[in-house]
């Protein structure tokens, strides 16, 4: 994926040179479909309670990374269930089978 900034100019002329061509693909409706759809300056200014993010990813024993990851896809349960003092956190049943294979 790439990613670019063009002037309203820049955009016009890209969009003639796609809309002349004779043979449109999918690849070149989809590329025009972006183009008419991607307005990075309609788009607010993202704002996140770091605050609450850093409190929260501490509480859980997990990153900023993971509580912005579930605020994200809005789920009511944490990243990672909140390991008891004391205990290790339960091994990935692959992780296991990695190292008794090696």
């Amino acid at each position: 994926m790439w990613v670019v900034r063009l002037s309203d100019k820049q955009l016009e002329v890209v969009r003639a040179v796609l809309r002349s061509e004779e043979h449109r693909g999918p690849a070149l409706e989809g590329a025009l479909e972006a183009l008419d759809l991607a307005r990075w300056d309609d788009l607010p200014e993202a704002q996140l309670p770091w605050r609450e993010v850093e409190t929260q990813a501490t509480k859980q024993g997990v990153s900023e990374a993971d509580v912005i990851w579930d605020r994200c896809g809005r789920h009511e349960e944490p990243a990672v269930p909140p390991i008891r003092p004391g205990r290790e956190r339960p091994k990935r049943k692959r992780a296991a089978e990695d190292r008794r294979a090696a």
